[in-house]
């Protein structure tokens, strides 16, 4: 008991105390400033106001993962599934601290939010006690947060971003401490952190290079091996969740074409393709760059702000390797720059080769975030302009050109959309009982018909309502004219579609069974 009173008679532990108890505060403070300077309330803030239809799928997959243990209907598209359970093409275990966080609190609306700030709050927390910023370095952390917009808007969001931020900021505390002093704990949590990273998303596997090199530079041979065996038994987890429990998307998430190409035309024919693929994506990759910075694209501000951390990044390690030495102390931070600067060049590469750039532009968020928490310990004089240089470009793009409300905006209830999906939810519980026998089973499924053309225009169904759906149904999305070519041989037992459309023609036309209509929707029971 003295020795704890002594320890908070010092005034470099009260200070420290403080620091961790701010960097766990800020997202906190942060939410709740947003939701002050626009006049709302946490219960206002509302997942059913968002545009982005991802949400829906993974609050639906955890509301039948916490109520039933998985969802009773298949989730997937133009009526794929999965080959065993329901979930979608995303892996599951991208959305477990969720489940759990439903298991223990229940699973409404509100959950994602609250959730998602716990677990910012307590990586932030956890970085401060592992890393022990200086004053200085936790103000530049501090202002770097509060510039980069999408913090904010993550953490008022349904999809799982705020909980690959928090896993990867947790990363590289457990990385900086681990390269300054080992110990076997923080390395097996390290391998732990990283392996889990990578059942979530493909590209985190270069996370698990970290603490492989830490057991390799220990133990030499047996580091090796032992680390070969971790990455080889994460990459075999990860392809069975992706072949028994991915739904088939509409296309595929990850284009292998340039891999085919050496293949098929050779090592120089390979090589070729590649470097031309290269070309004309890193061509794109600019165009939306410059209309990022001319017009505010979401997509080009994420480019902008990645490679402006790459570039800084490529700067301070050049620096500190033709140093040639560093500070015992310094280790930890050097390691975490090499690491990161290597795995940002290795997803540049991979998004120009294997994904759209748009929906590819998104998973940069993670890496810039991760740049935030290493680019803020450079807080020498000389090393000062590099955060001062993040933090411009964060405002102008995440501030002055933020103008689209589709990216930045959080999401608000309205009257209209209240009252609308109360109305739907009635209207599903009276006509929707779901089985529990041969589950997954289509007949636990809605067809969510994404658009359809009315009076010649293309135009999106009002999907928010299906927040409304049963606890456990499964959702299949599908596109117009899949649903109109198979319309007789549709598995699932319900479909929800745009009013006065071409599949709502053709259903009324075949005298299909209507449940309910309004003026926007209209749902239906096949069979």
């Amino acid at each position: 008991m003295k020795d704890k009173m002594n320890w908070f008679q010092k005034k470099e532990n009260i200070r420290f105390l403080l620091q961790v108890m701010f960097a766990a505060a800020l997202p906190w403070l942060c939410a709740f400033l947003y939701l002050f300077l626009q006049g709302k309330g946490l219960g206002e803030v509302w997942l059913p106001g968002s545009e982005w239809n991802d949400e829906l799928f993974y609050y639906k997959q955890v509301e039948g993962m916490v109520k039933e243990g998985y969802p009773l209907g298949y989730f997937g598209f133009n009526e794929s599934h999965a080959l065993k359970l329901s979930f979608a093409a995303w892996s599951p275990v991208l959305v477990l601290p969720w489940v759990l966080w439903g298991k223990i609190f229940g699973w409404t609306l509100l959950s994602p939010y609250i959730c998602n700030l716990v677990l910012l709050s307590a990586a932030m927390g956890a970085y401060v006690i592992l890393v022990r910023p200086s004053v200085k370095q936790e103000l530049l952390l501090v202002l770097l947060f509060v510039l980069y917009a999408p913090f904010v808007r993550y953490l008022f969001s349904g999809m799982p971003e705020i909980i690959c931020f928090s896993m990867v900021i947790l990363f590289y505390g457990l990385g900086i401490s681990e390269g300054r002093k080992h110990s076997g704990g923080k390395l097996i949590s390290l391998f732990g952190l990283a392996a889990c990273m990578s059942l979530m998303r493909p590209y985190f596997l270069l996370f698990l290079l970290l603490p492989a090199y830490f057991w390799i530079r220990k133990s030499g041979w047996k580091g090796l091996l032992g680390a070969g065996g971790v990455i080889g038994l994460t990459v075999l987890c990860y392809g069975l969740i992706k072949h028994y429990l991915g739904a088939a998307y509409f296309a595929d998430l990850f284009f292998t074409d340039w891999i085919k190409a050496f293949f098929e035309r050779g090592i120089f024919g390979g090589c070729r393709y590649t470097l031309g693929k290269l070309y004309y994506m890193g061509k794109d990759m600019g165009i939306h760059m410059i209309e990022g910075v001319r017009h505010g694209l979401a997509s080009g501000a994420h480019f902008f702000s990645f490679l402006t951390l790459l570039i800084l990044l490529f700067i301070q390690t050049v620096k500190e390797l033709k140093a040639g030495k560093t500070k015992e102390g310094d280790k930890g931070l050097l390691f975490a720059e090499c690491h990161l600067l290597f795995s940002c060049i290795a997803m540049f590469f991979a998004l120009l080769l294997m994904y759209k750039l748009t929906e590819g532009s998104k998973h940069l968020l993670t890496f810039v975030v991760a740049g935030i928490f290493v680019v803020s310990l450079m807080a020498d004089t000389r090393d000062l302009w590099k955060s001062i240089v993040l933090g411009l470009v964060f405002v102008y793009f995440y501030w002055l050109m933020a103008r689209s409300a589709y990216d930045y905006q959080v999401p608000f209830a309205t009257k209209e959309s209240l009252q609308q999906l109360t109305v739907w939810q009635e209207r599903f519980e009276d006509e929707i009982t779901l089985t529990h026998e041969g589950t997954p089973s289509y007949d636990n499924v809605i067809i969510w018909v994404l658009s359809d053309q009315r009076d010649g225009k293309v135009i999106y169904s009002k999907w928010q309502v299906l927040y409304g759906l049963p606890e456990g149904m499964g959702i299949s999305c599908c596109k117009d004219d899949y649903v109109l070519e198979h319309l007789s041989e549709l598995e699932s037992k319900y479909l929800i579609t745009l009013n006065a459309g071409e599949v709502d023609r053709r259903l009324c036309d075949s005298g299909g069974n209507e449940i309910y209509r309004d003026a926007d929707l209209v749902l239906y029971r096949l069979h």
